[in-house]
């Protein structure tokens, strides 16, 4: 055998070795070796830049079906996209992937990871026991584990495979801008050494990047759109060390619509969305069961609270509806303590109590609504609110008017004062109304549950059935139409066009409490105006079906 160059001279034999034996040489083993290891740590950096390379949305969000299309998922039905087309912006990862990633230290209390698979809706009640009971295998595929707080993934996620997304920017009517600054903010607002520069510093960066897009330059923001999951107080900071951070009140958000789970009153640009609940659908016919089923249940309990006392605060209201409850006795009603994580780390315990009672008590959270008017309704129990505030004036794309006196159509009002002094009881106003008059109320917020739910399909629940992000993204695209029909008949100077935020009143710092309830929440003043956008009457139609022939003649007549 030849020689290898690289080989030094065949070395003498080793002392006690037999001279005809042949002495291995130790370079070609190092060789090999080495030439492993460099494959290894090429196939390494192959994969690093593949993943760099990769769109964002194969790292935690589904990729679009196709891509070589103007159209992500192929080409859609003639008049689908009517209203116009969105275009969903690829940011940074650093504004919503790398949280995601950073879902162990989202929260000081305990892991958000749980609650961020499946694109935002969390586990899969079908693999949690304790669903099992509420849901009784009706549409149990439906059911999550979801956090109140993900509005901006589950609308991220959505968008990204909707039917009306464009790649193509020139084309598009509405553009998105994925940031999840809910989730960044809450990473900040009760850490030790947390600062409000820490609260402001990924929203700033986020607006000096779109301020450099071209479509953003050229519209000064009035096209697009964001979700803010947490309160609207959250991104609202009155003082350089309030609260929250300033991110809504920052020059480049001016004419942005923020689609938010609570909306500043004040605020035009603001439009409050339903809370996500844990009920996403992927068809008409899951939402349609699921109506069926809460219509024929059986409810051993006039009424029922979710919710904990706050014994810190002064004239705590919810201590108020605790005492309710206690003086109506177990017959006719059940409460839910929600201390701790018991209602965070188990919705089914807060959907069994509505679903087991004919009327839910809703007071006001840490702010003036709270997520659970929305597992209410889901459970088909009639809502009794006691802040108009929160439902009528808040979600006017998605609940119809608030009762103009005592016979409310959907709800019931009740005055806080005349309660907190017992002038009334709840107990006395539920049992006062008729059999007849509460079925009715049930038969109406059934037929809202489609529009208040986040469907998990690509395409919506289908067959014409709206959910809620149907009906933001169609709000949404009005807004512009009418904004860029009213840019169309003004005269401006030539240049780029001035961001400004039309008719909007500047806000005074709100307190840290109203003295009524206790809430820790931030009170704004009395609303001096209202909050833009398409009137709800334009999108309420009537989607309950096959539930029975008599529902639907009730439903035409109330």
């Amino acid at each position: 055998m030849p020689e290898s160059p690289a080989s030094p001279a065949n070395p003498s034999s080793q002392p006690g070795s037999p001279l005809d034996a042949a002495t291995p040489s130790p370079v070609p083993a190092l060789l090999r070796g080495s030439v492993l290891l460099l494959a290894f740590l090429l196939l390494q950096l192959v994969l690093f830049w593949s993943l760099l390379g990769s769109p964002a949305s194969t790292r935690f969000l589904p990729e679009p079906g196709r891509r070589n299309t103007t159209w992500p998922n192929g080409a859609v039905d003639a008049g689908a996209c009517e209203a116009g087309l969105v275009y969903v912006y690829d940011l940074p990862s650093e504004f919503n992937h790398d949280l995601v990633d950073d879902c162990e230290i989202l929260w000081p209390w305990y892991s958000f990871c749980p609650y961020l698979t499946n694109g935002g809706f969390g586990e899969a009640a079908a693999t949690l026991p304790v669903f099992f009971n509420a849901t009784r295998n009706v549409s149990l595929a439906s059911w999550y584990n979801t956090d109140q707080f993900q509005l901006e993934v589950i609308v991220h996620r959505r968008l990204l495979s909707h039917r009306c997304r464009t790649t193509d920017p020139s084309l598009a009517a509405a553009f998105y801008v994925p940031f999840y600054v809910g989730l960044d903010v809450g990473s900040h607002l009760w850490g030790e050494n947390s600062t409000a520069a820490d609260r402001d510093r990924a929203g700033t960066r986020l607006l000096r990047w779109l301020e450099n897009q071209t479509a953003f330059q050229r519209s000064g923001g009035w096209d697009h759109f964001i979700t803010l999951g947490r309160i609207t107080w959250d991104f609202r900071r009155y003082g350089p060390d309030g609260w929250g951070t300033n991110f809504v009140a920052l020059p480049a958000m001016a004419n942005v619509t923020r689609l938010a789970i609570e909306a500043d009153a004040l605020d035009p640009m603001d439009v409050g969305v339903p809370y996500p609940t844990g009920f996403h659908p992927r068809a008409a016919a899951d939402v349609r069961a699921w109506q069926r089923h809460v219509l024929s249940r059986r409810r051993s309990r006039l009424f029922g609270f979710a919710g904990a006392p706050r014994s810190g605060f002064r004239d705590d209201f919810r201590g108020v509806l605790l005492e309710e409850c206690e003086d109506a006795g177990a017959d006719l009603c059940r409460a839910v303590d929600c201390r701790g994580t018991r209602c965070t780390d188990n919705g089914a315990a807060v959907l069994e109590l509505f679903l087991d009672s004919r009327f839910c008590l809703q007071p006001r959270g840490d702010s003036f609504t709270r997520r659970s008017l929305f597992d209410c309704i889901v459970a088909g129990a009639v809502p009794v609110l006691f802040w108009r505030r929160s439902a009528y004036d808040q979600y006017r794309w998605y609940l119809p008017p608030g009762p103009r006196d005592e016979k409310g159509e959907w709800s019931v009002f009740i005055d806080r004062q005349a309660l907190r002094v017992g002038n009334v009881s709840v107990r006395d106003v539920l049992e006062g109304i008729s059999e007849r008059r509460a079925r009715r109320m049930q038969e109406r917020v059934v037929e809202m549950i489609p529009r208040i739910v986040y469907a998990s399909a690509p395409d919506g629940l289908g067959v014409g059935m709206e959910d809620a992000l149907d009906v933001a993204l169609a709000g949404v695209l009005e807004r512009i139409r009418r904004r860029r029909g009213s840019i169309s008949r003004e005269e401006h100077p030539a240049g780029p066009f001035v961001a400004r935020r039309v008719g909007v009143q500047s806000t005074s710092a709100p307190p840290a409490s109203d003295d009524q309830n206790g809430s820790a929440a931030i009170t704004p003043p009395a609303a001096a105006g209202k909050t833009q956008g398409p009137p709800a009457s334009s999108y309420i139609k009537t989607v309950l079906s096959e539930a029975s022939a008599s529902i639907s003649k009730t439903l035409q007549k109330s």
